[in-house]
């Protein structure tokens, strides 16, 4: 009579949502940064052990990353829907509306995680910064493309450099948040966007 051989045990379901759980890594980082998390906040904020932690997302910088990713989906993805706008000027106000939504939502902390993450300056963030930079670089550049693009189709006047453009709104938006996380009002950043937009070149 054949012997079936024996089933191998499969690892241990997890317990916990991974799901809830990044969704809760990520608002620990967004309030605190990198630096000013700790282990023991994440733990106890994801309602996991550091074990499963470790199992399900590695370690601390590599949750960061991934935390980073849904912030970029969920959070920030009307920088994308800015881009699709049909004028320059409606990118313009697409990127800063939007960007003051995700600011002033209560369900939000104050800031903008990517600038928070930037300003990061100890050796353990070294790393982390470089990969915020790069993304906000990438972010500029595609910022870039579509205000070249609108210069070539005459949205823009001809005296306008695209560059300077992407580096104005970049900055406004970093400092928007800036604002954000320091108390500022809706209405104070209203303020702030109508005025750039009564400045916008062109159309």
């Amino acid at each position: 009579m054949e012997v079936e051989a024996p089933a191998i045990p499969k690892g241990r379901p997890r317990e916990f949502c991974v799901d809830a759980a990044l969704a809760a890594a990520l608002r620990v980082f967004w309030t605190k940064g990198y630096e000013g998390t700790s282990m023991n906040d994440l733990t106890e904020a994801m309602g996991i052990t550091k074990p499963s932690l470790y199992a399900a997302f590695g370690n601390k910088e590599a949750l960061f990353n991934k935390a980073l990713d849904l912030y970029e989906r969920e959070k920030a993805d009307y920088m994308r829907a800015a881009l699709e706008a049909p004028t320059a000027r409606g990118v313009a106000e697409r990127l800063m509306y939007g960007a003051l939504d995700m600011h002033c939502c209560p369900d939000n902390p104050g800031g903008c995680l990517g600038v928070i993450a930037s300003v990061a300056c100890g050796s353990e963030a070294e790393c982390i910064r470089d990969a915020v930079l790069a993304r906000g670089a990438a972010a500029k550049r595609a910022m870039l493309d579509r205000f070249e693009q609108a210069k070539a189709d005459g949205d823009l006047p001809p005296d306008v450099e695209p560059e300077g453009l992407a580096a104005l709104l970049t900055a406004i938006n970093q400092g928007m948040a800036v604002q954000a996380g320091a108390g500022a009002t809706r209405a104070e950043l209203e303020r702030l966007v109508e005025t750039c937009l009564k400045l916008w070149p062109g159309r």
